[in-house]
């Protein structure tokens, strides 16, 4: 992009990145390039972290050198290089490795194998800009820190997560590895634009000389579980957030020194001790810049409302850390009785620390039975302070379920020592950093929370102590504890964290609400290991989802199958039965003319046929015809169904085609 500094045009790359385009279109871009370098001033290419732009910035500062003809006005260009191009560079003095580098060795300097383009990279760069045209510089950075971490941002995100019992040191540890911080490396870039020095080879690193391990403790100790353990580099390739160029860079040890930028500018110094003794301002900027802010919520309520439901659905939508007494009290005990039992195994020996956790576990235990599994509120104040005060909750954040319940309570919760001390503060002292940050009250009356309670299993309710006598003690106890005026919700609307009331509704309606008020999460999103479990459950929800549809068309089918085999049964049944009764009815019908036929035709026929083969004519019809006719002369009844009868029989013998 291009920046209008003071009448000056700064360009600063890369610009063109490599991917699947024709000719035509890479030919424009560099066309586009070429005149978008020529219009700028000051050129700056930053080829530290990204080894994919070293070739870009090569060609842009030789294409800048062939057009120097057509330049309007001098030009800069600046390469913000790594000091990786010095990783294999002997000491200065052999005899003494703890002599630093400086600038003055840059003749002997040789570069890590896989940092070899960006050496001929540099030499390229000064080598174009000996003339007054076209003036070029060459800043060896240390690795880079803050505002995101680059190279150090597995270690962050590693303590961040609170995922690992301890953070991996990758190799010894022991090598000194020169950084810098990103503000600082880009005032070195404005001195250098601003002051236009002779020299044209800077070495940009802090004064730290901070080793790898210590480096990776301080970030443990900040965010994380304190505890670091060395990792072997060939164990190191299996972390697949790391590339080989992020471990070639941490496996550098150096010890290296500017002594022009100190001689030269007069530098604000960001982080000029390094990056162990700026820590938590280092901490608070990745946080900041990664928008990883932790989500504070307590819910409150009276018994049986779905506090804990909700909470368990909040805290996995948000990845927070879901607080409870007796879950936090269980943790603590459990922990203490870990304690102990360490320090038995002879893992622990500080005596101090074993007789207080000893101490303290016989206090819990004494509470619990003396009355009836819950706490006193001093143990338990201090077992929920612990639990907001740890880094997992300071980290991620958390929901605060169903404590404090009274205004002594969250004012003992959340007291603040310093701040009480300050009197410029109006508001009441708390911690500033534990205090939620949203107060959502879920209300609901008796008679709804007694209906849910009476719904539940009685297994559940025994161990949820929602029994009919344990629950309406709770119930009355809560309400009694919110009539007043110094109630919770009036301690958090005294700090002005004014509290969010939720009626009566689902679990589900209830979470969607909150989600909506509190807004998006402020963590990372999923790693690869999760995306690629989450696609593998939504693979097998489709799968059975299809499996279950194929179930279910095929029962529809044979439902329709044996719905269709009783109607066509039926039907059959019908068909049958309706032949059935036609035939009868047919029959019923033919009996007048059957007996007609027995009667009066069949015998004259019968006569006639006899007479016909006593004769044996030539023309059997005929004959056959005449004496049917004189025999039933005289009996006109016989007459005309014989005359029909005669029709027919000669039409079919004599033309039976047109008869058919």
């Amino acid at each position: 992009f291009v920046l209008e500094r003071q009448g000056e045009f700064i360009c600063i790359g890369p610009f063109i990145r490599s991917g699947k385009s024709n000719c035509f279109t890479q030919t424009q871009k560099i066309y586009e390039l070429l005149q978008r370098l020529m219009e700028c001033d000051v050129i700056v290419y930053n080829i530290s972290e990204d080894a994919e732009v070293t070739d870009e910035a090569t060609w842009a500062v030789s294409a800048l050198h062939s057009e120097m003809e057509h330049f309007r006005s001098p030009k800069m260009f600046i390469l913000v290089s790594t000091v990786m191009t010095w990783a294999m560079t002997k000491p200065a003095d052999p005899d003494d490795p703890e002599v630093p580098l400086i600038e003055d060795d840059f003749r002997r300097k040789r570069p890590h194998p896989s940092f070899k383009e960006q050496a001929s990279a540099e030499k390229l760069v000064l080598k174009l800009g000996k003339t007054s045209k076209l003036s070029t510089y060459v800043v060896a950075a240390g690795l880079q820190y803050g505002m995101g971490e680059g190279v150090f941002h597995y270690f962050f995100k590693a303590s961040w997560l609170g995922e690992l019992s301890s953070v991996p040191v990758f190799g010894s540890g022991a090598n000194i590895t020169p950084a810098i911080h990103v503000y600082d490396l880009a005032c070195i870039v404005q001195n250098i634009i601003d002051h236009k020095p002779k020299t044209h080879y800077f070495i940009a690193v802090d004064d730290s000389k901070n080793t790898l391990e210590d480096i990776v403790k301080a970030i443990s100790y900040v965010l994380g579980p304190e505890e670091v353990n060395k990792v072997s580099r060939d164990d190191a390739h299996l972390t697949q957030e790391l590339t080989q160029t992020d471990l070639d860079q941490l496996s550098l040890n150096l010890r290296i020194e500017p002594v022009l930028l100190r001689d030269m500018f007069n530098l604000r110094w960001v982080c000029e001790s390094g990056i162990i003794e700026n820590i938590d301002s280092v901490v608070e900027e990745y946080k900041q810049t990664r928008r990883l802010l932790p989500i504070k919520i307590c819910l409150l309520g009276p018994p049986a409302v779905g506090k804990t439901s909700v909470a368990a659905h909040l805290c996995k939508h948000y990845k927070l850390h879901h607080i409870t007494v007796k879950e936090a009290t269980e943790e603590k005990i459990k922990h203490l009785v870990s304690v102990i039992q360490n320090a038995c195994d002879g893992e622990n020996e500080n005596d101090e620390a074993l007789k207080e956790a000893q101490e303290l576990l016989d206090s819990l235990k004494d509470s619990l039975s003396q009355r009836g599994d819950q706490l006193d509120d001093e143990n338990v104040l201090r077992i929920i302070r612990e639990k907001l005060n740890s880094k997992p909750c300071r980290n991620q954040g958390f929901v605060l379920d169903g404590y404090p319940i009274t205004y002594e309570q969250a004012k003992e919760l959340f007291f603040d020592e310093d701040m009480e001390k300050d009197p410029r503060s109006k508001l009441l002292p708390h911690n500033k950093k534990i205090i939620p940050e949203y107060i959502f009250s879920l209300d609901a009356t008796d008679e709804f929370l007694k209906e849910r309670v009476r719904n539940l299993p009685q297994s559940v309710a025994e161990e949820m102590h929602y029994t009919q006598d344990e629950f309406l003690q709770r119930l009355s106890t809560f309400r009694e504890a919110n009539t007043e005026d110094d109630t919770v919700l009036n301690y958090f609307d005294e700090l002005e964290i004014h509290p969010e009331h939720i009626g009566e509704c689902q679990c589900l309606c209830t979470k969607i609400l909150i989600i909506e008020v509190v807004g998006g999460a402020m963590n990372y999103g999923p790693t690869q290991k999760e995306q690629a479990e989450e696609e593998r459950k939504r693979a097998v929800e489709r799968h059975q989802q299809l499996i279950q549809e194929a179930a279910e068309m095929e029962l529809i089918e044979a439902v329709e199958k044996a719905r269709m085999t009783v109607v066509l049964e039926e039907w059959n049944k019908n068909v049958k039965e309706v032949k059935k009764q036609e035939h009868e009815l047919l029959e019923t019908r033919s009996i007048p003319m059957r007996h007609y036929l027995m009667k009066y035709v069949i015998p004259t026929l019968t006569q006639g046929l006899l007479e016909c083969c006593k004769v044996k004519p030539e023309d059997p019809v005929d004959f056959l015809v005449l004496v049917l006719f004189f025999l039933n002369l005289f009996s006109f009844s016989l007459w005309l169904p014989l005359l029909l009868f005669i029709c027919c029989y000669t039409l079919i013998c004599k033309f039976p085609t047109v008869a058919g």
